[in-house]
């Protein structure tokens, strides 16, 4: 589906009247930070398409849901991430179970290889998914708040994996499993 098919349900939000949305997804934690079943609170993210020119405002801006230019610098609200975290409290999750998380946005529909894994962490993800963030960004041209929140359903593979080269020795002997996604 085209990135306008995905969010306009956001944009029949916004007609309705909603003021806030929360999205969620499941992804691959990148950092060593994150475990398996840890919820992070997304406070930013990197849109690996949209920096491509895949943006889900493309074309004409409709003036009525929003400026042709809107800023993504705080697309994920604050006080809704406050209160994602009182919540948590309150609800006695265990202390780090819920942890502040850029999330990287890839188009799919394969899983990254390690290479990419390893180029995404460095440019500052600690979770990595394939949705999400196009209906952020069409919510907050439509001035609607966003949570995100993503649990971590696997832990990517981001080593070098074994090499065939009989010159090169594996220095730290510990072999990464292949990451299937159906854990």
């Amino acid at each position: 589906h085209t990135l306008k098919q995905v969010t306009l349900p956001i944009r029949i939000f916004k007609m309705l009247g909603v003021e806030i949305l929360i999205v969620t997804n499941a992804t691959g934690a990148l950092s060593r930070d994150f475990k398996v079943g840890m919820i992070g609170v997304i406070t930013d993210h990197i849109s690996l398409p949209g920096l491509a020119g895949n943006n889900p405002l493309f074309g004409p801006n409709v003036s009525a849901f929003g400026t042709r230019f809107p800023p993504m610098s705080d697309a994920y609200d604050y006080d809704l991430r406050v209160a994602a975290f009182k919540a948590a409290d309150s609800l006695k999750f265990p202390r780090g179970t819920l942890k502040e998380a850029i999330y990287t946005f890839v188009g799919g529909p394969s899983f990254e290889t390690r290479a990419e894994a390893r180029y995404l962490k460095s440019i500052g993800g600690d979770l990595v998914g394939m949705s999400t963030v196009p209906e952020v960004i069409v919510a907050r041209h439509c001035e609607i708040k966003v949570l995100g929140l993503s649990l971590v359903s696997n832990m990517v593979a981001i080593g070098n994996g074994k090499s065939a080269d009989p010159e090169v020795q594996d220095l730290n002997g510990v072999e990464e499993p292949l990451v299937n996604h159906e854990e």
